[in-house]
């Protein structure tokens, strides 16, 4: 299921619906509201059709009430439904906080919280709530219609980089390494979270600048050795070794900002390496990467090639507590070193 959802069942004319929702397919969406009857839509390609009849909504998440939020009394009976029953809550009149409140209540009930959103600044707000959000936004066809929806079926929520200190970089010789090909562009500053330990993550710059040595390539990131780490989208990790074409990762830039991004290739190949230790709050981190003039790091001024990297240098990362289970957040003691 995706977090941005297509109204496309206000209409009574179907083939108008039927446009609206073959719109809202070529913009990306994948997740679109219909009427109940509405069946045959599916043949417009892979899309996910969530069923209205009247206040109810029939999704594979299961079924839905339609809802206005239009008084704390109607709040608290959604509240004290999570866990038993899912809502589409417009919040028109009463917006951030009773969201807030709701998100809350729901977090981890295995209900779902959808909200009606009035334009893409107010969708992204939604689905940013309380840092984790509500699990889908639902657009009218005047707001999806926006170019700028591409950004916010893309994105993710912000991460909190800090600069980690480098102690150490060492020759480590060869070793095999990949390089994610994705379908998408990037620019200097935007790279991927990799890491040896998934405690902390380094922000591995894609080929996007200009080199002396090969053309760039804004599509690619040379992210490290084949054990490592790579954040994908929802907080998850995978290993470098696991990736392949079609599968997500999650794109970050130099401010934090996320966004998904789609595998076209992995390319695995035996390269020359180097260790890169680094230091946090006396806790100790370590990453390995290819040794080449062309990967590069960013740090708190920009990037840096790993050719240059030394003692003292500031670099951005992720770090965090706990551990990975199945690429899931634990919250449990483990040490990797």
């Amino acid at each position: 299921m995706g977090r941005v959802w297509a109204r496309a069942d206000l209409p009574d004319d179907q083939d108008i619906r039927k446009t609206l929702a073959t719109k809202a397919m070529e913009r990306g969406i994948d997740d679109i509201l219909v009427r109940k009857g509405d069946d045959a839509f599916s043949e417009l390609g892979r899309i996910n059709l969530h069923f209205r009849e009247g206040e109810m909504v029939e999704s594979a998440w299961g079924s839905l009430r339609m809802v206005s939020v239009d008084g704390p009394e109607i709040m608290q009976e959604i509240m004290e439904s999570a866990g038993e029953s899912s809502f589409i809550v417009s919040t028109r009149d009463w917006k951030v906080i009773p969201l807030e409140n709701m998100v809350a209540a729901f977090q981890g009930s295995g209900s779902r919280l959808v909200a009606m959103a009035e334009g893409l600044e107010e969708a992204k707000v939604f689905l940013h709530t309380l840092e984790m959000g509500v699990d889908a936004v639902l657009l009218e066809p005047e707001d999806w219609d926006d170019d700028a929806i591409v950004s916010l079926i893309s994105s993710e929520s912000a991460v909190g980089l800090q600069a980690v200190t480098v102690k150490a970089v060492k020759k480590i010789g060869l070793a095999d390494r990949v390089c994610v090909d994705t379908c998408n562009i990037m620019v200097p500053g935007e790279g991927m979270l990799i890491g040896s330990q998934s405690a902390c993550m380094l922000l591995v710059q894609s080929e996007s600048e200009e080199s002396g040595y090969v053309a760039s390539r804004p599509f690619r990131v040379n992210a490290g050795a084949v054990h490592a780490y790579v954040m994908t989208p929802g907080g998850k990790t995978r290993y470098l070794s696991e990736l392949k074409g079609g599968d997500e990762v999650m794109v970050v830039d130099k401010d934090g900002r996320s966004r998904r991004a789609v595998v076209g290739r992995c390319k695995t190949e035996s390269r020359p390496m180097l260790l890169i230790e680094m230091e946090h709050e006396g806790k100790s981190f370590n990453a390995v990467v290819q040794n080449a003039e062309t990967v590069r790091l960013v740090g708190p001024g920009g990037s840096i090639s790993v050719s240059h990297l030394k003692p003292e240098d500031k670099i951005l990362a992720v770090v965090s507590e706990g551990g990975r289970h199945f690429g899931m957040s634990v919250d449990e003691t483990i040490i990797e070193t």
